[in-house]
């Protein structure tokens, strides 16, 4: 239950005040911020620096949520719905967010090193200086993303689309982009495909910068 999922964290809302979960029934909270079961609705909700490492966020409704600097690494957040939201230097180390949405969303300079993104839609969001080292975004929607320095070493790429994403300086090395679709994105020299497997199978070789070569 996700209302139990939440016992122990401390929800700051939009007014400034924080309420411990632990000392209030679900119907205690704010009307824009009322966890409810089997899903939790938190949209537009002030968040900033909460702490909900591993907890089971299965479905949640977080669209517009202030998530700054929070604290997310290991969480269950299958299905979540993340549109529009603040995610600047959030920590989403090794979460599970399949089929997650992040369209519009902001989520510059967060850690999502080894998270499970596949069949995640992250349309025109941005994640400039994102670090995505060894995640997993099999059949991944980056449409119109902006992926400006963003890293994706070792990242398996399988089938994503990056029609018209930006990734001017992102780094691609090892990754795998085996049936990724790139139609219209923008690459500049510092864009690094050192090693990885390119859209049609083939290796890009060690010096690869701008294109695979």
């Amino acid at each position: 239950m996700l209302a139990a999922a939440l016992a122990t964290a401390a929800l700051a809302t939009t007014t400034g005040a924080t309420i411990q979960a632990a000392d209030a029934a679900p119907a205690a909270l704010p009307s824009y911020c009322v966890a409810a079961d089997p899903y939790v609705d938190l949209h537009d909700c002030d968040l900033r620096g909460i702490d909900l490492s591993h907890r089971n966020l299965h479905g949640a409704n977080l669209r517009g949520a202030n998530l700054a600097h929070a604290d997310l690494h290991g969480a269950n957040l299958w299905e979540v719905n993340l549109r529009e939201a603040n995610l600047i230097h959030a920590d989403l180390a090794g979460a599970n967010l399949f089929d997650a949405n992040f369209t519009d969303a902001h989520v510059v300079g967060a850690n999502l090193t080894g998270a499970r993104l596949m069949d995640a839609n992250l349309t025109g969001a941005n994640l400039t200086d994102t670090d995505l080292t060894d995640t997993d975004l099999t059949r991944a929607t980056l449409s119109r993303a902006d992926l400006e320095r963003t890293e994706f070493a070792r990242a398996t790429l399988t089938n994503a689309d990056l029609t018209e994403a930006n990734v001017h300086g992102t780094g691609f090395a090892q990754a795998n982009l085996t049936g990724a679709t790139t139609t219209g994105w923008k690459t500049n020299f510092f864009t690094v495909f050192r090693g990885a497997t390119w859209t049609d199978g083939r290796t890009c070789k060690g010096f690869s910068q701008g294109a695979c070569d």
